[in-house]
This record gives C-alpha cells, structure tokens and sequence, in this order.
C-alpha cells in the first residue's frame, strides 16, 4: 500500500484508450466494499462512460475540471444526506479507495471537487450534475473521480518534499 501512495499523483491528462470492463468491474468491487458510518451505506455511484455525458459533467464549474476532458470514465459520488449524516465522510473513503484501486491496476485518477461549488452566479455545481444525472434532490454530491490511462508522466512527491512538520506527538 504505501508503494501505492508514494507513486500517486492527480492524473489531469488522460488517452483515449478505452478501460477494459474487467477493470471496471474492480472499480466497482472496490467502491461497494468502501466502508461506512455505522455499516449504513448512504451512497450511490454513477460510472459516466458515455463521452458526451462526460464532457457535459466538464461543464459543472468553470474551474477545475479539466481532467474530464480526456477522461474516459468518469464516477459521480454522491448519497442520501437523510441516511446519514457522515456522507460527506462516508463519500470521502469511496472517492480515494476508487482512487487507489485505480492506480493499483494501471490507471490514473484525480478527485474533481463538487460540493459548495458553483456552476453559475445561480446555480451550484451539483444542481447542474443532479439535473445532468437525473439525481434525486435529496442527494448530495462530493466529488466526481476522472480515471482514466494517463497521458503524462507524473513522478510521486520525494519523501525530502514531506511535510513532516505538520506531525506532531501528543500534544499540538
């Protein structure tokens, strides 16, 4: 696992190579055995691989979704808020275990923000992919998670690069 993490990188540029459906369904598998606030499971997942509908879901804001032109799948994380109130959290484990599986099997990935964000001066960001998506109101929706075969080379951060000063023992 921590081989996996020391080569992670947001992937922003992807080929057109297509995802085969073996892996798909791993992405799937690995969405489903996410855990969750209470073994509640108040999300659903929409894999976008429908080319059109993926660049409509590059339209929900103006900034930052870049990744979703060459994506060639795209997944929605979204969840009941009246189920539970960990979906933001709940969502969150999903998106980065989607995230991780992605690069176990040779893809690329890149978490694409959504909630609080804006698609216009009057609309948000997820009333534009609830409408897109034919989502309930009652659904939330956190991220969407652009995958795909990277087109870039990207190495991982140097462990120097680290942080370390942000850990601390006992106290703060």
């Amino acid at each position: 696992m921590i081989e996996l993490l020391r080569e992670r990188r947001s992937i922003r540029k992807y080929s057109a190579r297509l995802i085969e459906p073996e892996k798909i369904e791993i992405l799937k598998e690995a969405v489903l055995r996410s855990p969750s606030s209470k073994g509640i499971n108040p999300w659903q997942f929409i894999f976008v691989d429908q080319k059109e509908t993926i660049k409509k879901l590059k339209d929900c804001k103006p900034h930052g979704a870049a990744p979703l032109s060459t994506a060639t799948l795209a997944v929605v994380m979204c969840a009941d808020e009246t189920v539970n109130d960990a979906w933001i959290e709940d969502c969150s484990i999903a998106s980065i275990l989607l995230q991780l599986t992605a690069q176990s099997i040779g893809l690329g990935s890149c978490w694409i923000h959504i909630r609080n964000r804006k698609y216009s001066e009057t609309k948000t960001s997820e009333n534009y992919i609830r409408e897109l998506l034919e989502i309930p109101d009652y659904f939330k929706v956190l991220s969407i998670i652009s995958i795909g075969y990277s087109d870039q080379q990207r190495e991982g951060k140097a462990y120097e690069d680290l942080q370390f000063e942000k850990i601390k023992f006992n106290k703060f």
